[in-house]
């Protein structure tokens, strides 16, 4: 098989009735490796919206037990990836992903939002650091799963094309990225854990190498210091070249999942994809997060 077999693989495949083959053949065989940084970037970007990053503050799962956070949340989603919707597998990580998000008071737009965030962040970093760009079929196949994964969610009015996830993504964000001090502990926090997957005395340069990633709207929101140019030069040339370097590889010839990254630390003797997450009490509404009223200009 040569560098770009599978793409033309991919472009034989309808993406409306296709898009998990798709998805599946985008993510686990050609950008693994990329896929991974760009969902942590989409879902850290998050944090950036003060009713998700209060939340999360106040929930303290990513503040206390960030590894734990991070690897339910990648299994899950990873085990909806591997197994489909309607394998049992699949229908498990769902009923987990909704018993965990019912136990607290997230409103259906922050739902939508980090929705858009899966769909779209994966493209733009594949625009700068990937060794080819998404295709038209790729695309809509990745917004085609995310509607899919959307309505087993119950969140409504979902975007329909990559265009209206685009357009819905930075339309919120102009709207209400902003300061919050809890969302700046999870941000922090965020950083600790992604340093901590290296040796220690590695750590102060891997804060900044992932500082110099991010974009000048997010370093505001939360109130970082902006990296030196040459930084930022460094940092994102070495991405490129990356992305040269793996364009001259051999195509893969095993799908690589997330449960197989050297990130996911918590499980060294496996798990088991029912136990995976936080299990909120019943009996006090499910919920340990003051629920206060929003003011009418964001009602949800």
């Amino acid at each position: 098989m040569k560098r770009y077999d599978r793409l033309k693989e991919i472009q034989r495949l309808d993406p409306d009735k296709d898009f998990l083959t798709i998805y599946r053949l985008t993510w686990t065989y050609e950008f693994p490796w990329d896929h991974t940084r760009a969902l942590e970037l989409a879902l850290y970007r998050t944090y950036a919206v003060p009713s998700i990053g209060r939340l999360l503050a106040r929930t303290a799962e990513l503040t206390d037990r960030p590894q734990k956070r991070y690897d339910d949340t990648a299994l899950l989603l990873d085990t909806v990836v591997e197994h489909g919707f309607d394998t049992e597998e699949g229908r498990t990580a769902l009923r987990r992903i909704n018993q965990m998000h019912r136990g607290y008071d997230i409103s259906d737009d922050d739902m939508r939002y980090v929705l858009c965030t899966f769909v779209v962040m994966p493209k733009r970093w594949l625009d700068s650091y990937g060794w080819r760009r998404l295709s038209d079929h790729e695309l809509r196949a990745s917004a085609a799963y995310y509607g899919t994964l959307g309505r087993h969610m119950g969140i409504k009015d979902i975007p329909r094309s990559f265009e209206e996830f685009e357009r819905c993504l930075d339309t919120y964000e102009a709207e209400h990225f902003g300061w919050d001090e809890g969302a700046r502990e999870v941000s922090d926090a965020t950083l600790a854990l992604m340093a901590s997957w290296y040796p220690r005395p590695l750590a102060p340069l891997v804060r900044r190498a992932a500082l110099a990633l991010l974009d000048d709207t997010l370093l505001k929101t939360f109130r970082y210091d902006p990296p030196a140019p040459s930084a930022r030069a460094v940092v994102r040339g070495a991405l490129r070249l990356r992305a040269r370097a793996v364009r001259l590889l051999p195509p893969r010839a095993r799908p690589h999942y997330a449960r197989q990254n050297p990130e996911i630390k918590g499980y060294p003797d496996g798990y088991t994809v029912a136990e995976l997450g936080t299990f909120p009490t019943p009996g006090a509404g499910g919920c340990p997060v003051p629920h206060t009223a929003r003011p009418a200009a964001a009602t949800e």
